[in-house]
């Protein structure tokens, strides 16, 4: 399973940024995807995920609200739309896929759960 996560970038406060998590459309038909993000100093955390069974979406507290996550299964891509950044939200950001995530939302928002991951993008926001 390959994961290539890309469109990270320099953000300003309240702007808006769309992270692609390029896989294939078989991983996206037997994997979970989920986004975790790991800012300086700080510890790897969830920010959301989607089964791959029933396109159920669950998000990390923090996200809600703000951020979308989808998928492009014609693609093989699954996206997670960044709305109203915030200086709290420059991190790496990370795509990770596995099929036992399926399981439930708790499982699926779980970064110890997952297999493979991605290399991860930059996102900085800054005025």
């Amino acid at each position: 399973v390959q994961l290539q996560a890309s469109g990270g970038g320099l953000a300003q406060p309240g702007d808006s940024l769309r992270l692609s998590c390029e896989a294939s459309t078989s991983t996206l038909d037997s994997y979970a995807i989920g986004w975790f993000r790991q800012a300086p100093g700080k510890e790897r955390e969830e920010v959301a995920c989607i089964s791959s069974i029933d396109g159920n979406k669950y998000y990390a507290h923090s996200s809600k609200g703000r951020f979308t996550i989808s998928a492009d299964r014609t693609k093989g891509t699954v996206y997670l739309q960044m709305t109203r950044l915030t200086p709290e939200d420059t991190a790496i950001y990370y795509c990770a896929a596995d099929g036992w995530a399926n399981q439930d939302g708790e499982t699926c928002l779980g970064r110890g759960v997952y297999t493979y991951w991605g290399q991860g993008t930059q996102v900085t926001v800054s005025s």
